[in-house]
């Protein structure tokens, strides 16, 4: 997935892109979700939902699942499902 630039009312700059894109320690803030419903409340159900801050903890190799920490808890999600979370950076601090 390519990486979104917006500019908001206020004519500052976000950088979008999907949770699978992030660095691991990535602090990021969820955007959206480009899911279906069953997504959508299964992810709801685990916190990650827009406007909660999340980190990327860890992610396994060649394609396997991706971890994060949601308000203290570690949730492990499919590589599918973590790639339909559109985050922006928390505090502009992204590392990729």
């Amino acid at each position: 997935m390519e990486k979104i630039m917006t500019i908001d009312s206020k004519n500052t700059s976000t950088l979008l892109r999907c949770l699978t894109e992030c660095s691991t320690g990535d602090k990021v803030i969820v955007s959206s979700v480009n899911a279906g419903r069953g997504a959508k409340q299964r992810l709801a159900n685990l916190g990650i939902v827009p406007g909660v801050e999340i980190q990327k903890s860890r992610a396994a190799p060649f394609r396997g699942p991706v971890e994060v920490i949601v308000k203290g808890t570690n949730i492990v999600l499919g590589r599918g499902l973590a790639a339909k979370v559109i985050v922006e950076c928390a505090n502009g601090k992204c590392t990729n």
